[in-house]
């Protein structure tokens, strides 16, 4: 089923690694990841963790990391999507582990979304059909991923997901990890807001600053966690 209203879907977190990725999970925010599955257009793999709230009752925080067992199918030339190809991204990963990337946001229609970033001067890229199979079923939906991979404004602005019948959080089992807000720093704030505004999306707040930055607030059983990209 369709979200709604657009609305916060998930949080990136790339590492070198599921393993390590799992192990930063546990020690950052006291709790094991569930198993995600692989993604045969990305040749990429995940691990989830369902962080649903009353703020956000539909949301999930992804632990990304490149297979090395799989080829992506791209199309000769293209990258993967949240930059994960990049070396700089890649060497600052390793040099300081797992780590909150780019965040995902949800719309009902993303060629209606994708449009309305265009008005903005802001191209999202391809809108690409992706899939990945699930013990419960084929995970299946429409996502927006540029050619060079990039994420956009520091990675400030949400990549476009349209999911089909089926959402991860719907079989994702509560985790004691709930979003408790989701904010946004940009040296051009004003643009950003712009973007967020045409987008439909009201729960994240928007601020100016030196650096682009995601801040996401979570409670945890360890208490309260801030992941800074």
């Amino acid at each position: 089923m369709n979200q709604p209203a657009p609305c916060v879907d998930h949080l990136v977190v790339l590492a070198a690694d599921l393993a390590s990725g799992a192990a930063w999970c546990e020690h950052a925010l006291g709790v094991a990841p569930a198993a995600g599955g692989e993604h045969p257009l990305m040749g990429t793999h995940n691990r989830l963790l369902n962080i649903s709230s009353p703020a956000h009752p539909r949301a999930y925080l992804e632990i990304i990391a490149i297979n090395p067992g799989a080829a992506p199918a791209l199309p000769t030339g293209h990258k993967r999507w949240f930059d994960m190809d990049s070396e700089a991204l890649q060497a600052q990963v390793a040099r300081h582990g797992p780590q909150l990337i780019h965040w995902v946001a949800a719309v009902p229609d993303a060629a209606a979304a994708h449009a309305a970033l265009a008005a903005q001067g802001l191209e999202r890229g391809d809108l690409l059909a992706a899939s990945r199979t699930t013990p419960h079923g084929l995970l299946q939906w429409r996502i927006t991923v540029r050619p060079d991979g990039q994420r956009l404004l520091g990675g400030c602005l949400p990549t476009l997901i349209e999911w089909g019948e089926h959402h991860p959080c719907d079989t994702l089992p509560a985790s004691g990890v709930t979003l408790q807000a989701l904010a946004l720093q940009h040296p051009d704030a004003a643009a950003l807001g712009a973007a967020c505004q045409a987008l439909g999306l009201e729960q994240v707040a928007i601020q100016s600053a030196p650096h682009a930055h995601i801040s996401a607030t979570l409670a945890t059983p360890r208490g309260p966690v801030t992941l800074l990209s």
